[in-house]
């Protein structure tokens, strides 16, 4: 069966303060009348039902995501104790899956995406699928629209096929949120795709690569599995949990990883992780501002602003990025919006 796995479970520190550990970005109304986390999982109901859809989040994120979707069934909330990384997360789902079938498939999503093309994205998944069926670990490719150093980048080899209307490409090179000028020439190729974070596969040869690549971590997690369904599985996980690394799937698997296919797609997507990604989401005025809230702006330029309650006013200031809430102020200066995670820290 192929099953959806909604990474839910980061804090949201790049946007800070509007975001916090206790009501994360994913939960926030940021770009309509819903969360991230409710757009997440309403655009991919045409390829999986609730039951087939299974979220990934820490314990205090639960209340809000289940208020926010009740269809979801709660045993499809699969909570880690503490927060290590993406591949931890994706481990910890794949026991969860591989118990109810071993012959099982998982798209890993994100819930802090935005996708404009929903069709065309819910196409790729199918087409997705079909490209892993074989063993093969599918990521999902963008067309860069600048040098961005806040993504990771796919080399793209030769065309290996077609599924549903879609080429993909053997993978050649993974390279993880490069320096600016090694950013500028990856872009200015043809053949290098941003890395979108969301992966298809076969549950069972995801392990393959965790047992190969991060064995300590493939034991740990064998351990768990074999707690699952029990009793003794909450103590077991609280107890292996803090020890396992902290390590993101690229670096962990997908670097090393045999059999790797890229599909570039174009679905209008947009990574939320900073502050300056609202720039791309939301309608800016003549001069190039983006604000919510009450705002007074003269002779203000490429700027955000976020006034939660309170009138903001800004006066001859460019490239700034202001978010006011109840109990804490960011004034930030674009050049520095991958940063904001330093104040937290």
């Amino acid at each position: 069966m192929y099953n959806a796995v909604i990474m839910a479970g980061g804090s949201g520190i790049p946007m800070w303060p509007y975001s916090r550990q206790d009501h994360p970005k994913q939960a926030l109304k940021i770009t309509g009348d819903r969360s991230m986390f409710q757009y997440a999982v309403e655009r991919i109901a045409s390829v999986f039902p609730s039951e087939r859809i299974f979220v990934v989040t820490l314990a205090q994120h639960v209340p809000i995501l289940k208020d926010q979707m009740p269809e979801l069934p709660d045993e499809n909330f699969i909570l880690e104790p503490e927060g290590h990384g993406t591949a931890p997360a994706i481990g910890l789902a794949a026991i969860h899956l591989q118990r109810q079938d071993h012959d099982a498939s998982m798209a890993i999503l994100t819930a802090d995406h935005y996708i404009l093309n929903v069709e065309r994205f819910c196409q790729v998944l199918t087409a997705a699928e079909r490209c892993a069926a074989d063993g093969s670990l599918i990521t999902l490719g963008i067309q860069p629209t600048s040098s961005s150093t806040g993504f990771g980048y796919i080399k793209q080899g030769s065309p290996l096929g077609e599924k549903n209307g879609f080429t993909y490409y053997a993978v050649q090179e993974f390279t993880e949120k490069p320096d600016p000028a090694t950013a500028q020439q990856m872009v200015a190729s043809v053949k290098c795709c941003w890395n979108s974070g969301m992966f298809i596969w076969l549950v069972d040869r995801i392990m393959e690569e965790f047992e190969r690549q991060m064995s300590e971590f493939y034991d740990q997690l064998t351990t768990v599995r074999a707690a699952l369904g029990t009793p003794d599985y909450q103590p077991v996980l609280e107890q292996v949990w803090p020890g396992v690394v902290n390590q993101s799937i690229e670096y962990g698997v997908m670097e090393g990883a045999h059999q790797v296919i890229v599909l570039p797609v174009d679905i209008g997507w947009t990574d939320t992780g900073s502050w300056g990604s609202l720039f791309e989401l939301l309608p800016p005025d003549e001069y190039q501002n983006v604000a919510v809230g009450q705002h007074i702006d003269i002779n203000t330029r490429r700027s955000l602003v976020l006034a939660n309650k309170r009138l903001v006013a800004t006066l001859g200031v460019e490239d700034l990025i202001i978010v006011d809430t109840d109990d804490a102020l960011l004034v930030c200066s674009r050049d520095y919006e991958q940063d904001v995670i330093a104040i937290v820290d």
